[in-house]
Formats: structure tokens, sequence, C-alpha cells
């Protein structure tokens, strides 16, 4: 390895909660790199604490400080008195404390709302890394900003680059998410159920309506949907089942039963150009793929990915999923290009000019 580097991540989910998000990865390989790194997330504000909004496990992590997990990662929840995007973050005093310096090598931005000029004037190199398109509202305007100060950009899709109108003198990069592949393979203990399973948020970005006609299809299929959020919709069939936040630990064993993996992404504007994580997760677990098409989620026969939405319904895209053979060695191939440590490696490379 060349020099040990300081970074920073500056993101907008912290390992406390139900998720894990691609900062989480590309910290935890960057660490093992030997480098020093630092995921720093949204702030808890007084705000949020006054009212009780949010997660309970992100104030207790704010409480904390500094936490350092076992890959070297350092993990700090900041507090604040106004929310992210109303009241300025100090990034001085976390980087000192942090690295006993207030200047950086490396900051890598997705979280609009944090950015900040700080970071311009404490980083050596800044590089914004948007994984979702903002169109409107302080995240895009920040997101702006962000953009014309950075010295480099690498967004998620093709479709996020393609919208954020990077100047042409600023080095840019696509780098789709990617799969933990230690933690979902296959296994000869694998056993596949008539089972489709969706795993994540229960927001605006999930489609109800094309789970309702899926399950409507394969009245003999269960559909199990994992995840917090919004309250499902009555009348559900009853072969859609809810069971609620799983932790990431859990999630392999709930893939290797299952045979179909579900993104019902709905139209919000924001999935157009979104790279799911869980696309990878499912693959590489031996899943077919059933998902919304999008600018960046399409057919892909070779893989057992099938889409809906331009031509065919969610109904008949889920009918065509069940022929796949299960376990789905294709796509299991081609999540195995997808690991973690290799996006860490392209990432640093490109950021620094060849430092791994």
């Amino acid at each position: 390895m060349a020099e040990t580097l300081t970074i920073a991540f500056v993101s907008h989910t912290d390992t406390s909660g139900t998720f894990r998000v691609g900062s989480h990865h590309l910290a935890r390989e960057l660490a093992r790199f030997g480098h020093r790194v630092l995921h720093l997330s949204t702030p808890v504000s007084l705000v949020h604490r006054v009212l009780r909004r949010g997660e309970p496990t992100r104030d207790e992590a704010s409480r904390r400080g500094i936490v350092t997990d076992a890959d070297g990662v350092m993990h700090l929840v900041p507090r604040t008195l106004l929310p992210a995007g109303i009241g300025p973050l100090s990034f001085a005093p976390i980087f000192t404390r942090a690295f006993r310096t207030s200047s950086i090598d490396l900051v890598f931005v997705d979280q609009p709302t944090l950015w900040s000029n700080e970071l311009r004037r404490l980083a050596t190199t800044v590089v914004y890394r948007p994984t979702d398109l903002y169109e409107h509202g302080v995240k895009a305007r920040l997101q702006r900003a962000a953009v014309a100060a950075a010295d480099r950009v690498v967004a998620t899709s093709g479709a996020v680059l393609t919208a954020l109108g990077v100047p042409a003198s600023t080095p840019s990069l696509v780098l789709p998410n990617g799969v933990e592949l230690e933690r979902f393979i296959l296994t000869e203990d694998d056993v596949r159920e008539d089972r489709a399973v969706y795993i994540g948020a229960l927001d605006d970005r999930f489609d109800w309506n094309a789970v309702r006609e899926m399950a409507l299809r394969l009245p003999e299929w269960t559909f199990d949907i994992f995840g917090p959020g919004q309250a499902a919709p009555e009348s559900l069939p009853a072969n859609v089942l809810l069971r609620g936040p799983v932790s990431y630990d859990d999630i392999p064993l709930i893939l290797r039963h299952a045979r179909i993996g579900l993104l019902p992404l709905s139209d919000a504007p924001v999935n157009r150009g979104r790279s799911p994580m869980k696309l990878y997760e499912y693959l590489a677990s031996g899943l077919a793929v059933v998902t919304r098409e999008t600018d960046v989620l399409t057919d892909d026969p070779d893989t057992g990915v099938v889409s809906y939405g331009r031509s065919r319904s969610a109904a008949d895209a889920i009918h065509v999923a069940t022929a796949s053979a299960s376990p789905n060695l294709p796509g299991s191939a081609a999540a195995a290009a997808a690991g973690w440590s290799e996006k860490a490696r392209t990432l640093i490379g490109f950021a620094t000019g060849g430092a791994a």
C-alpha cells in the first residue's frame, strides 16, 4: 500500500439502525486497506430530541461520541442545535478529535444537507458522491453547491451523474453499489421455497400496488415484506406477510429460503437513478429479481432480472420470474464481480490518482 490517508465519509445513514448503505461498506474496505477512516452521518439535533423525532438508536449513538468498530472505522453521529440543512455543522473540531488534526487528505460527501465550504478548506481532495436524484428543495440547492466545489464526482448511476450537470473540467465516475460477498453467498444448505421477498424501507419509494398485483397473480406463493416505515394499505392479499424490520445480520438466512427478490419501486423521481444494493444482495444469494424498470434497472434475462412497467405488468413479470432456475447461478456469478473490496479500490484510485 502507498501512504496511509486520513479519510472522512460525510454520509446520511449511521450504522446504529436497520440499514447498511454504500458508505458503510466503502469505509470498512478502505480501513482494511490501512487508511484511517471516519464515518460521520446526519446529526441528531436538539429539535429532533425535543420533539422526539427519529430512531431512538440514533439518539443513543449520538451520546456515545466517536466509536471505533472491529474493522478500525471510526463512527460518529454528531449532536447539533439545528437540523442538517438549516444549521451548519462544524467539521474542524470533529476531524481534530478523530485524526488529531483538522486537515485531512480526503472527504467523500453523499449527504447534501451536510455540505459546507469548510470541507473545501479542510480536505486536500473533496469528492461528491451522490446516491440519489434531488430535483427540488434544500437538498437540490446544496447538491449544486457541492458539485460546483468538488474536485471529483462519483455517482452510483449514469442517470444520477447526467442529472448533476457536472462541469466538463471536473473528473467524474459512475460506480454502482456493490455487495458484501462473504456475507451473501450460496451454500449447500440453502432450502428454496416458493417465496418472494422484499427487504428495505416502506416509504414513498415503495409501490404497494405492484406487490398486490404480483401476490394476486401467484396466490400459492408467499410474499415476505421486511422493513420499517409507513403502515401497509388495507386489503392486501392474505399471502402478503408483513414481517417488520430485520437486522442486517439476519438477511442472508432469509434470502436463502426464497426464490425471488423484489424491487417494487414507486414512480417517485428519486427512484429514477437509484442503484439498489439489494439488487446485488439478491443476486449473490441466488435469487431471481423482479424490479420496476427505471433508467438504471432493466430487463436482463442472462442474470435472472425481470423488469416491469414499460413492456409488461408486475403480474406478468413475477410469472416470468417463476420459470427461472433456483438458485439463480448466473445471477450469483454476475454479483461476484460487484464486491465492495474492488469497488473501494476503484474509488480510492479515482479519488487519489492511484493510491489504494
